[in-house]
């Protein structure tokens, strides 16, 4: 007896399921850097080093001890400049749109994003 009815109609109004399109999965598999040091480079040169605590399909990543390097990080010569340079942030979350690339802190693979 306790049927909801439409305005318009005197016929029960049926339960609107709400839409689930087909799972995601993640462009890349960083199950294997979870809890490590990853270092991230960003759109406008920026470069992140931290623990990789969490992520998601959409490559939003969640680091912890985090730290930013804000001059050119791809001048490898130029280390003591990025050392002045660097800020301490903590617990981060980063925009899986702006990612360029992501490694491993110790330097073996280097993936690159697809836009």
């Amino acid at each position: 007896m306790n049927q909801q009815y439409s305005r318009s109609e005197n016929r029960p109004q049926q339960q609107r399921k709400k839409f689930e399109g087909p799972k995601r999965e993640a462009i890349l598999d960083l199950s294997k850097y979870k809890d490590s040091k990853i270092r991230v480079k960003l759109m406008g040169g920026k470069l992140v080093i931290g623990v990789l605590k969490g992520y998601d399909q959409l490559m939003n990543l969640v680091l912890d001890e985090t730290v930013e390097y804000m001059s050119n990080a791809d001048d490898e010569s130029n280390t003591e400049q990025v050392s002045k340079n660097a800020r301490n942030l903590g617990l981060t979350v980063i925009r899986g749109t702006i990612l360029v690339s992501l490694s491993s802190a110790e330097g073996s693979d280097v993936l690159y994003m697809q836009n």
